[in-house]
């Protein structure tokens, strides 16, 4: 939320100064440097995260989170207890 606002407030700021991004980003200076970053942030992600975030996904994500609702909600499905209730039967209070 606050890159949201602090990216209004440097386009109102760029406005007050009248430069316009229309005309700077289809400059071909401006064109330039926009494909650079779009190429430089392809290759880091494909150099630096796209294997962390792989990982993240397949192991954590699907194997502990999704695989474990699934298999809750076809018991729901199904009218038998979930791990929430089995795990609750074993609790003395």
């Amino acid at each position: 939320m606050g890159v949201l606002v602090l990216g209004i407030i440097i386009i109102m700021a760029l406005g007050y100064f009248n430069i316009s991004l229309k005309a700077v980003v289809e400059s071909p200076t401006g064109q330039e440097n926009v494909i650079y970053v779009k190429d430089s942030a392809k290759s880091f992600w494909t150099r630096y995260l796209a294997e962390p975030a792989e990982y993240l996904w397949k192991d954590v994500w699907v194997n502990i989170f999704w695989k474990g609702f699934i298999s809750n909600m076809e018991r729901l499905r199904d009218g038998k207890p979930t791990d929430l209730d089995n795990a609750a039967q074993r609790i003395k209070i």
